[in-house]
Protein backbone atom coordinates (compact mmCIF):
# COMPACT_ATOMS: atom_id res chain seq x y z
CA UNK A 1 0.00 0.00 0.00
CA UNK A 2 1.31 3.73 -0.71
CA UNK A 3 2.30 5.65 1.98
CA UNK A 4 1.91 9.50 1.73
CA UNK A 5 6.11 9.57 2.33
CA UNK A 6 5.82 7.10 -0.97
CA UNK A 7 3.40 10.00 -2.68
CA UNK A 8 5.92 12.98 -1.27
CA UNK A 9 9.36 10.75 -2.29
CA UNK A 10 7.50 10.14 -6.19
CA UNK A 11 6.11 14.34 -6.45
CA UNK A 12 9.66 15.30 -4.79
CA UNK A 13 7.89 17.43 -2.45
CA UNK A 14 7.57 17.72 1.70
CA UNK A 15 5.19 14.94 3.12
CA UNK A 16 3.47 18.26 4.91
CA UNK A 17 2.87 19.91 1.47
CA UNK A 18 1.32 16.52 0.30
CA UNK A 19 -1.15 16.76 3.19
CA UNK A 20 -1.69 20.29 3.09
CA UNK A 21 -2.42 19.77 -0.78
CA UNK A 22 -4.31 16.95 -0.52
CA UNK A 23 -6.60 18.66 2.10
CA UNK A 24 -7.26 21.62 0.39
CA UNK A 25 -5.38 24.74 2.17
CA UNK A 26 -4.62 27.45 0.14
CA UNK A 27 -1.19 28.22 0.60
CA UNK A 28 0.14 25.27 -1.66
CA UNK A 29 0.97 26.43 -5.47
CA UNK A 30 -1.57 25.33 -7.45
CA UNK A 31 0.92 23.85 -9.63
CA UNK A 32 2.44 21.98 -6.90
CA UNK A 33 -1.48 21.04 -6.19
CA UNK A 34 -1.99 19.32 -9.55
CA UNK A 35 0.96 17.69 -9.84
CA UNK A 36 0.41 15.78 -6.28
CA UNK A 37 -3.10 14.74 -7.06
CA UNK A 38 -1.39 13.27 -10.63
CA UNK A 39 1.18 11.22 -8.04
CA UNK A 40 -1.48 10.03 -6.14
CA UNK A 41 -3.76 8.90 -9.10
CA UNK A 42 -0.97 7.47 -10.59
CA UNK A 43 0.36 5.39 -7.53
CA UNK A 44 -3.21 4.73 -6.59
CA UNK A 45 -2.81 6.74 -3.11
CA UNK A 46 -5.76 6.23 -0.44
CA UNK A 47 -5.30 8.30 2.32
CA UNK A 48 -6.23 6.24 5.53
CA UNK A 49 -9.39 8.16 7.08
CA UNK A 50 -9.30 6.00 10.64
CA UNK A 51 -5.47 6.48 10.94
CA UNK A 52 -6.20 10.32 9.94
CA UNK A 53 -9.00 10.73 11.97
CA UNK A 54 -6.90 9.70 15.10
CA UNK A 55 -4.37 11.38 14.51
CA UNK A 56 -6.22 14.76 13.74
CA UNK A 57 -9.53 14.40 15.84
CA UNK A 58 -10.85 15.51 13.06
CA UNK A 59 -12.86 12.78 10.20
CA UNK A 60 -12.85 15.60 7.71
CA UNK A 61 -16.85 14.78 7.10
CA UNK A 62 -19.75 16.92 7.10
CA UNK A 63 -23.34 16.47 7.55
CA UNK A 64 -25.99 17.77 5.73
CA UNK A 65 -29.18 18.03 7.92
CA UNK A 66 -32.28 18.66 5.58
CA UNK A 67 -35.36 19.28 7.36
CA UNK A 68 -38.87 18.24 6.22
CA UNK A 69 -37.80 16.28 3.37
CA UNK A 70 -41.23 14.56 1.28
CA UNK A 71 -42.17 13.56 -1.71
CA UNK A 72 -44.25 17.27 -2.28
CA UNK A 73 -40.98 18.23 -3.02
CA UNK A 74 -39.65 16.55 -5.37
CA UNK A 75 -41.19 18.64 -8.18
CA UNK A 76 -38.87 21.68 -7.45
CA UNK A 77 -36.15 19.71 -6.59
CA UNK A 78 -34.08 22.57 -4.55
CA UNK A 79 -33.11 20.59 -2.06
CA UNK A 80 -31.21 18.45 -4.60
CA UNK A 81 -29.32 21.33 -6.05
CA UNK A 82 -28.58 22.63 -2.43
CA UNK A 83 -27.03 19.07 -2.38
CA UNK A 84 -25.15 18.68 -5.28
CA UNK A 85 -22.89 22.05 -4.67
CA UNK A 86 -22.42 21.07 -1.62
CA UNK A 87 -20.94 17.54 -2.49
CA UNK A 88 -19.10 19.18 -5.16
CA UNK A 89 -16.98 21.73 -3.12
CA UNK A 90 -16.90 19.05 -0.46
CA UNK A 91 -15.74 16.30 -2.63
CA UNK A 92 -13.01 19.17 -4.17
CA UNK A 93 -11.58 19.76 -0.94
CA UNK A 94 -11.22 16.20 0.57
CA UNK A 95 -14.49 15.99 2.86
CA UNK A 96 -16.90 13.21 3.23
CA UNK A 97 -20.65 14.29 3.40
CA UNK A 98 -23.75 12.36 5.48
CA UNK A 99 -26.91 12.78 4.69
CA UNK A 100 -29.56 12.72 7.49
CA UNK A 101 -33.08 14.39 7.59
CA UNK A 102 -34.49 16.16 10.26
CA UNK A 103 -38.18 17.46 11.78
CA UNK A 104 -39.08 19.19 14.93
CA UNK A 105 -39.90 15.61 16.64
CA UNK A 106 -36.52 14.38 15.59
CA UNK A 107 -34.55 17.61 16.91
CA UNK A 108 -36.49 17.03 20.61
CA UNK A 109 -35.62 13.31 20.85
CA UNK A 110 -31.80 13.89 19.75
CA UNK A 111 -29.65 17.36 19.73
CA UNK A 112 -27.33 19.19 17.45
CA UNK A 113 -24.71 18.36 19.01
CA UNK A 114 -25.45 13.86 20.14
CA UNK A 115 -26.66 13.79 16.25
CA UNK A 116 -22.58 14.89 15.32
CA UNK A 117 -21.24 12.86 17.79
CA UNK A 118 -22.86 10.27 17.09
CA UNK A 119 -22.11 10.02 13.36
CA UNK A 120 -18.36 11.04 13.99
CA UNK A 121 -19.07 14.17 11.74
CA UNK A 122 -16.76 17.40 11.97
CA UNK A 123 -20.12 20.10 11.57
CA UNK A 124 -23.04 20.37 9.51
CA UNK A 125 -24.70 22.38 7.09
CA UNK A 126 -28.61 22.74 7.67
CA UNK A 127 -31.31 23.72 5.30
CA UNK A 128 -35.26 23.86 5.87
CA UNK A 129 -35.56 24.62 9.14
CA UNK A 130 -37.97 26.74 10.56
CA UNK A 131 -37.61 29.73 12.77
CA UNK A 132 -38.99 28.46 15.68
CA UNK A 133 -37.37 24.63 15.17
CA UNK A 134 -35.54 23.36 18.44
CA UNK A 135 -31.94 22.82 16.29
CA UNK A 136 -31.76 26.95 15.23
CA UNK A 137 -31.05 27.90 18.75
CA UNK A 138 -28.97 24.85 19.76
CA UNK A 139 -26.27 25.18 17.35
CA UNK A 140 -25.99 29.65 17.85
CA UNK A 141 -24.50 28.82 21.77
CA UNK A 142 -22.96 25.01 20.63
CA UNK A 143 -19.52 26.29 19.96
CA UNK A 144 -18.15 22.06 19.72
CA UNK A 145 -19.20 21.30 15.84
CA UNK A 146 -19.74 24.45 13.65
CA UNK A 147 -22.80 25.10 11.62
CA UNK A 148 -23.81 26.47 8.56
CA UNK A 149 -27.63 27.43 7.72
CA UNK A 150 -29.11 28.28 4.64
CA UNK A 151 -31.88 30.67 3.92
CA UNK A 152 -31.66 31.22 8.10
CA UNK A 153 -30.39 33.98 9.95
CA UNK A 154 -28.25 32.95 12.95
CA UNK A 155 -25.20 34.73 14.95
CA UNK A 156 -22.68 32.77 16.51
CA UNK A 157 -18.89 32.06 16.97
CA UNK A 158 -19.00 28.64 15.18
CA UNK A 159 -22.24 29.62 13.12
CA UNK A 160 -22.24 30.75 8.97
CA UNK A 161 -25.45 31.70 7.14
CA UNK A 162 -25.99 31.17 3.44
CA UNK A 163 -28.88 32.97 1.65
CA UNK A 164 -29.77 34.74 -1.30
CA UNK A 165 -31.03 38.74 -0.99
CA UNK A 166 -34.67 38.12 -0.42
CA UNK A 167 -35.51 41.06 0.09
CA UNK A 168 -34.25 42.74 -3.43
CA UNK A 169 -35.88 39.41 -4.90
CA UNK A 170 -38.99 40.09 -3.89
CA UNK A 171 -38.15 43.73 -5.24
CA UNK A 172 -37.50 43.29 -8.79
CA UNK A 173 -40.59 40.53 -8.84
CA UNK A 174 -42.85 43.64 -7.79
CA UNK A 175 -40.94 46.41 -9.89
CA UNK A 176 -41.39 44.47 -12.92
CA UNK A 177 -45.27 44.03 -12.20
CA UNK A 178 -45.91 48.06 -11.65
CA UNK A 179 -43.39 48.49 -14.55
CA UNK A 180 -46.39 46.43 -16.74
CA UNK A 181 -48.67 49.22 -15.24
CA UNK A 182 -50.45 47.05 -12.86
CA UNK A 183 -50.89 48.11 -9.27
CA UNK A 184 -53.66 45.84 -7.58
CA UNK A 185 -51.00 43.25 -6.78
CA UNK A 186 -51.66 40.69 -4.19
CA UNK A 187 -49.13 38.03 -2.47
CA UNK A 188 -48.53 34.31 -2.27
CA UNK A 189 -46.61 33.91 0.78
CA UNK A 190 -44.91 30.84 2.15
CA UNK A 191 -46.06 30.49 5.79
CA UNK A 192 -45.21 32.64 8.89
CA UNK A 193 -42.27 30.15 10.07
CA UNK A 194 -39.84 30.36 7.01
CA UNK A 195 -37.30 33.58 7.70
CA UNK A 196 -37.35 34.08 3.70
CA UNK A 197 -41.32 34.46 3.63
CA UNK A 198 -40.53 37.52 6.17
CA UNK A 199 -37.76 38.88 3.82
CA UNK A 200 -40.00 38.35 0.57
CA UNK A 201 -42.96 39.66 2.52
CA UNK A 202 -40.65 42.76 3.38
CA UNK A 203 -39.39 43.09 -0.36
CA UNK A 204 -42.92 43.42 -1.77
CA UNK A 205 -44.56 45.87 0.69
CA UNK A 206 -41.33 47.88 0.56
CA UNK A 207 -41.90 48.22 -3.29
CA UNK A 208 -46.04 48.95 -3.32
CA UNK A 209 -45.29 51.59 -1.18
CA UNK A 210 -41.90 53.58 -3.06
CA UNK A 211 -44.33 53.31 -5.77
CA UNK A 212 -47.05 55.26 -3.96
CA UNK A 213 -49.20 51.95 -4.14
CA UNK A 214 -50.73 51.04 -0.32
CA UNK A 215 -49.89 48.02 1.63
CA UNK A 216 -53.14 46.26 2.09
CA UNK A 217 -52.73 42.90 4.29
CA UNK A 218 -55.33 41.42 3.29
CA UNK A 219 -54.05 40.89 -0.27
CA UNK A 220 -51.21 38.54 0.96
CA UNK A 221 -52.04 34.85 1.45
CA UNK A 222 -50.08 31.68 3.05
CA UNK A 223 -49.93 29.07 0.39
CA UNK A 224 -47.30 27.15 2.55
CA UNK A 225 -44.64 26.87 -0.29
CA UNK A 226 -47.05 24.25 -1.79
CA UNK A 227 -48.99 23.49 -4.66
CA UNK A 228 -52.07 22.80 -3.28
CA UNK A 229 -51.05 25.94 -1.08
CA UNK A 230 -51.06 28.30 -3.90
CA UNK A 231 -54.19 27.02 -5.70
CA UNK A 232 -56.20 27.71 -2.89
CA UNK A 233 -55.33 31.30 -2.39
CA UNK A 234 -55.38 32.03 -6.14
CA UNK A 235 -59.31 30.87 -5.84
CA UNK A 236 -59.57 33.44 -2.76
CA UNK A 237 -57.92 35.87 -4.62
CA UNK A 238 -60.19 35.63 -7.77
CA UNK A 239 -63.42 35.12 -5.21
CA UNK A 240 -62.53 37.88 -3.24
CA UNK A 241 -60.48 40.40 -4.79
CA UNK A 242 -61.51 40.75 -8.28
CA UNK A 243 -59.49 43.87 -8.93
CA UNK A 244 -56.18 42.44 -8.77
CA UNK A 245 -54.66 42.23 -11.79
CA UNK A 246 -51.37 40.73 -10.76
CA UNK A 247 -49.70 38.40 -7.85
CA UNK A 248 -46.58 37.85 -6.85
CA UNK A 249 -45.28 34.36 -5.45
CA UNK A 250 -43.25 33.42 -3.09
CA UNK A 251 -42.35 30.09 -4.80
CA UNK A 252 -42.98 28.99 -8.31
CA UNK A 253 -44.65 25.46 -6.81
CA UNK A 254 -47.02 27.77 -5.54
CA UNK A 255 -47.09 29.38 -8.75
CA UNK A 256 -48.31 26.02 -10.56
CA UNK A 257 -50.92 25.26 -8.44
CA UNK A 258 -52.25 29.24 -8.90
CA UNK A 259 -51.97 28.29 -12.41
CA UNK A 260 -54.71 25.51 -12.10
CA UNK A 261 -56.78 27.65 -10.32
CA UNK A 262 -56.76 30.78 -12.76
CA UNK A 263 -57.51 27.88 -15.59
CA UNK A 264 -60.56 26.50 -13.39
CA UNK A 265 -61.83 29.70 -13.43
CA UNK A 266 -62.33 29.94 -17.30
CA UNK A 267 -59.55 32.48 -17.16
CA UNK A 268 -55.63 32.49 -18.99
CA UNK A 269 -52.42 33.88 -17.36
CA UNK A 270 -51.27 36.18 -18.53
CA UNK A 271 -54.53 37.77 -20.28
CA UNK A 272 -56.41 37.79 -17.26
CA UNK A 273 -54.12 37.71 -14.41
CA UNK A 274 -49.71 38.45 -14.40
CA UNK A 275 -47.93 36.39 -12.02
CA UNK A 276 -44.59 36.43 -10.89
CA UNK A 277 -42.72 33.46 -8.99
CA UNK A 278 -39.69 32.50 -7.20
CA UNK A 279 -36.72 30.35 -7.05
CA UNK A 280 -36.74 29.08 -11.48
CA UNK A 281 -37.08 25.81 -10.77
CA UNK A 282 -36.56 23.37 -13.55
CA UNK A 283 -40.42 23.17 -14.77
CA UNK A 284 -40.05 27.12 -15.06
CA UNK A 285 -39.32 27.45 -18.10
CA UNK A 286 -41.19 24.39 -19.50
CA UNK A 287 -44.72 25.25 -17.85
CA UNK A 288 -47.97 26.70 -19.65
CA UNK A 289 -47.42 29.65 -20.20
CA UNK A 290 -43.69 29.52 -19.08
CA UNK A 291 -42.62 31.63 -15.91
CA UNK A 292 -41.62 35.19 -15.24
CA UNK A 293 -39.60 34.29 -11.94
CA UNK A 294 -36.79 35.18 -9.98
CA UNK A 295 -33.89 33.18 -10.05
CA UNK A 296 -31.44 31.83 -7.37
CA UNK A 297 -28.89 29.79 -7.86
CA UNK A 298 -29.25 26.76 -5.29
CA UNK A 299 -26.26 24.70 -6.35
CA UNK A 300 -24.26 27.63 -5.86
CA UNK A 301 -25.52 28.46 -2.15
CA UNK A 302 -25.01 24.88 -1.26
CA UNK A 303 -21.14 24.98 -2.93
CA UNK A 304 -20.93 28.37 -0.80
CA UNK A 305 -21.68 26.69 2.26
CA UNK A 306 -19.54 24.36 1.71
CA UNK A 307 -16.95 26.19 1.72
CA UNK A 308 -17.99 28.45 4.70
CA UNK A 309 -18.26 25.63 6.51
CA UNK A 310 -15.00 24.30 5.99
CA UNK A 311 -13.59 27.68 6.74
CA UNK A 312 -15.04 27.60 9.96
CA UNK A 313 -13.38 24.13 10.62
CA UNK A 314 -10.08 24.95 9.66
CA UNK A 315 -9.74 27.96 11.42
CA UNK A 316 -9.87 30.50 8.75
CA UNK A 317 -11.32 34.36 9.73
CA UNK A 318 -14.17 34.78 6.78
CA UNK A 319 -17.34 36.38 6.84
CA UNK A 320 -20.01 34.01 7.98
CA UNK A 321 -22.31 35.76 6.27
CA UNK A 322 -22.82 35.10 2.40
CA UNK A 323 -25.57 36.82 0.69
CA UNK A 324 -25.32 35.84 -3.42
CA UNK A 325 -27.10 37.68 -5.80
CA UNK A 326 -30.64 36.78 -7.78
CA UNK A 327 -32.67 37.77 -11.28
CA UNK A 328 -35.59 38.31 -12.49
CA UNK A 329 -36.40 35.94 -15.49
CA UNK A 330 -38.86 37.59 -18.00
CA UNK A 331 -41.17 34.75 -19.49
CA UNK A 332 -44.72 34.56 -20.84
CA UNK A 333 -46.80 34.71 -17.45
CA UNK A 334 -46.45 38.43 -17.00
CA UNK A 335 -47.87 41.24 -19.64
CA UNK A 336 -49.00 44.91 -19.89
CA UNK A 337 -52.01 45.79 -18.11
CA UNK A 338 -54.97 45.40 -20.37
CA UNK A 339 -56.85 48.74 -20.74
CA UNK A 340 -60.17 47.33 -20.09
CA UNK A 341 -58.77 45.54 -16.83
CA UNK A 342 -59.77 47.09 -13.62
CA UNK A 343 -56.42 49.46 -12.30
Amino acid sequence: MTTIKDLAHYAGVSVTTVSRALNGYYDVNEETRRKIIQAAKELNYRPNVLARSLVTKKSRSIGVILSEINRAGAKDALAFEILCGINDRASELNYEIMLFSTNPKKQISKSYGDLCKERNVDGAIISGLRVNDPYLQEVTNDTSFPCVLIDIPAEGSNVGHVTTDNVAGAAKAVTHLIEQGHRHIAMINGHNDAAVSKDRLAGYRKTLEAHGIPFVPELVFNGDFSEEGGSDAMYRIMLHYPEVTAVFSASDLMVLGALRAVERSGRKVPDALSIVGYDDIAIASYSSPKLTTIRQDRYEMGYQAAQLLIDLLEDRHVNHKIVLNNELMVRESTAPLRRDSKS
